[in-house]
């Protein structure tokens, strides 16, 4: 399993213009990859490769005095580069042929003006931490990094990222061993189950009673953004005033991100931790923030932090589980199963007809999601133990597998073989065989005749 580690940069004024040159050259070589497929695809030519592009754009290049500048950084960020577009462009046609999947738009041009920017450097490129904690890179020098935990393994890649607020970053790709993590991972909670109802006015009400309020981070903030966002509208456009609101306003907007952030990963610890199972709704939320509460629902945060729990289950061997979206879990009792027809968002306690009960919606709706998410996981485990074509698998008591019966029986005769034709011509239902000596034209005519006779 890969998992990413991210860490603060502090470059000083050489490194911070060197990757600036790194991260130009890498959008150049893109741009220029962009450019060369739409020519060969409005002349007809096929789609270049990547090796195509590669020796074209990066190695020939090089050569020229239009890009000799390409020398100066390595080599490795360049050809990443075209492999993230090869990527990209595969993803495009892969929406293309299944759009049952949701489209995917092509890649396009990267403008300089560009606020966030990434290269990354595989270990191909030389790049290493020296003893002192110190990151190197090749034709950048060595940048401080604030190391707030411990790498768990050697890293395969890093990405150099520069947000929009200025900030820079590293991104270590680690590939750990899931049974290792699984032995260090916490074993509390027992045989614990947990459903997960997310809410705006509640965060998250899980199914043991517990509620977790929703902070409401860009709500609270929204004053300060407003005023700062004034600020950098009053500014003259290019003047180097309105490029410092501009930052200070990208520093708040980061400042809402990073708390938000911090929120998901505390609490997805908390509930991985303390339960083995976690049932949760899959819920449509590109489809909820066209609604009123858009601005409500983006400041929530629900798919990153189900992304959180996602991951983070799988790391420690925890079950996690997705209910259909369409599961009614607010208006279906938790007791006796009967579901009522409207129940508005203004009612705020469900109560039954069938049998009386009295609950809070939410809660109700959690321990629906609990006993909904038991079911689709046992069936998932079953489909899973259950090879294709339906068979479950069998075993003797020293646990040898036993060859399933085959439900449809074998054909009694031998498929694949046919009787030698006639050497004579057999006219039957239209169809001419020409024997050995038999001229093709003959039976070519012969045909005809057939077929026009049919006709009339």
């Amino acid at each position: 399993m890969e998992l990413r580690y991210n860490f603060r940069l502090y470059p000083g004024p050489g490194p911070s213009r060197a990757l600036a040159q790194v991260m130009g050259s890498a959008r150049v070589v893109w741009n220029d990859a962009i450019a060369a497929r739409q020519a060969a695809h409005r002349l007809g030519l096929p789609f270049p490769t990547t090796g195509d592009l590669s020796k074209l754009l990066i190695t020939q290049a090089k050569r020229t005095a239009e890009r000799a500048w390409l020398s100066a950084v390595s080599a490795v960020p360049l050809q990443q580069a075209l492999r993230d577009q090869d990527r990209a462009w595969r993803a495009f046609f892969r929406s293309l042929a299944r759009p049952q999947e949701g489209r995917v738009c092509p890649p396009g041009f990267r403008s300089r003006k560009s606020r966030r920017q990434s290269v990354r450097f595989t270990n191909n490129a030389g790049w290493k931490i020296t003893p002192g904690g110190r990151l190197s890179l090749p034709k950048v020098g060595e940048i401080p990094v604030r190391w707030s935990r411990a790498l768990p393994s050697a890293p395969t890649s890093v990405t150099i990222v520069k947000d929009a607020a200025g900030r820079y970053w590293a991104s270590f790709v680690i590939t750990t061993d899931t049974s290792a993590a699984l032995d260090a991972a916490p074993t509390g909670g027992g045989a614990a189950e947990a459903g997960i109802d997310l809410g705006l006015t509640c965060f998250a009400v899980l199914s043991d009673g517990t509620r977790v309020s929703s902070p409401r981070f860009l709500r609270r903030a929204e004053k300060k953004l407003r005023r700062t966002q004034r600020q950098h509208s009053r500014k003259q456009k290019g003047s180097k005033n309105r490029e410092k609101a501009r930052i200070a306003l990208a520093k708040q907007h980061a400042r809402v991100a990073d708390r938000r952030r911090d929120f998901h990963h505390k609490l997805s610890t908390k509930i991985i931790s303390e339960n083995q199972a976690v049932y949760v709704e899959d819920l449509a939320v590109a489809a909820l923030v066209r609604g009123r509460a858009s601005r409500s629902v983006h400041d929530a945060g629900w798919a990153a932090f189900l992304a959180m729990l996602e991951y983070k289950a799988k790391r420690d061997g925890r079950v996690f589980c997705r209910v259909d979206r369409w599961f009614p879990s607010t208006k279906t009792c938790s007791r006796c199963r009967h579901v009522k027809a409207e129940v508005p968002l203004s009612t705020r306690v469900f109560e039954c007809e069938a049998c009386g009960l009295l609950m809070d919606r939410d809660q109700n709706a959690a321990h629906n999601i609990l006993a909904e998410g038991r079911r689709v996981a046992a069936g998932q485990r079953e489909s899973a133990a259950t090879p294709l074509g339906g068979v479950r698998r069998r075993e003797t008591p020293d646990g040898a597998l036993v060859r399933p019966r085959p439900k449809v029986p074998a054909r009694r005769v031998e498929a694949g073989t046919h009787p030698k034709p006639d050497p004579t011509s057999v006219r039957k239902a239209g169809i001419v065989t020409a024997s050995r000596g038999e001229d093709a034209k003959t039976a070519r005519s012969s045909q005809q005749h057939t077929a026009a006779s049919f006709s009339h």
